[in-house]
């Protein structure tokens, strides 16, 4: 009986000590939690297609399930979150967007564009996009000079940053948009245009897809992708900000990008 009631005494000791020794969460931490998981998980969308970059995920031939950069972030960040994690995935700019005002999803991670930050807050860029052309096999086009001709057609993805960039600045070459990435390759393929114009990361997969094809040197853009949230959630995006800053300085970044393959790519600087 007195060992009982020692053990009992004990666990009132411990039970108090882990009291005392808890952190209660701060003022902005439950501000945030209740902006990026508003349903109890965060749900992350994902863009995916048949080639990977630096925010786009692919799907695991094994479990159908996206994999890449952005499906690493957003489990990290519901890992400091302390909330399971639902990816949402989406194969078009266009869907993802719509989706924000809807609610349907909390976190994204996207090229930063003008038209985009009207439904969604961009935090600060974990790297830097250059965008440039991949012509088919066989291409007259050398350089990026040769593409803004008449007769010329460039496959840009609908709602892309490429699309909006390359409508404001061509003059004579037209361009034939498309609702997906796979559609942008298989468009190649069929030589149906003469060109794509995307980011360097995405365009090199698909060349990979379609033989022959080159990417062509230089850029004539260049931008950055960061961690998004949807519109008016001001707790959401400091958290995201800080999340990523730390990402870059702990070296969870460098890892997601190693693993995703990409171990030349940069990590952006500090904000």
């Amino acid at each position: 009986m007195k060992t009982c009631t020692v053990t009992r005494v004990g666990l009132v000791l411990l039970v108090a000590l882990l009291g005392a020794c808890a952190t209660p969460l701060s003022q902005e931490s439950v501000a945030a939690r209740q902006q990026l998981a508003p349903t109890g998980k965060l749900k992350a969308a994902i863009s995916v297609g048949p080639t990977a970059n630096t925010f786009r995920a692919t799907l695991d031939p094994t479990t159908n399930r996206p994999r890449g950069v952005a499906v690493d972030l957003a489990h990290a960040l519901g890992r400091q979150l302390g909330v399971p994690v639902e990816l949402v995935s989406y194969t078009n700019y266009p869907d993802l967007l719509r989706a924000a005002a809807r609610g349907d999803w909390d976190v994204t991670f996207l090229v930063v564009d003008e038209e985009r930050a009207k439904v969604i807050d961009f935090g600060p860029a974990y790297f830097l996009f250059d965008f440039t052309y991949l012509v088919p096999d066989g291409s007259p086009i050398r350089d990026l000079s040769d593409v803004d001709r008449p007769g010329v057609r460039i496959a840009v993805a609908e709602g892309s940053v490429t699309a909006g960039n390359r409508e404001r600045a061509l003059k004579n070459a037209s361009l034939v948009r498309f609702k997906t990435v796979t559609e942008i390759r298989d468009a190649l393929r069929a030589g149906k245009v003469d060109a794509a114009a995307a980011g360097r990361d995405t365009l090199a997969g698909i060349a990979s897809q379609v033989p022959g094809a080159r990417v062509l040197d230089g850029a004539f853009h260049r931008e950055g992708v960061a961690v998004a949230v949807p519109k008016s959630r001001p707790a959401a995006l400091a958290y995201v900000t800080e999340f990523i800053e730390s990402a870059k300085r702990s070296g969870l970044l460098r890892r997601a990008l190693d693993d995703a393959g990409f171990k030349d790519a940069a990590v952006a600087p500090p904000r």
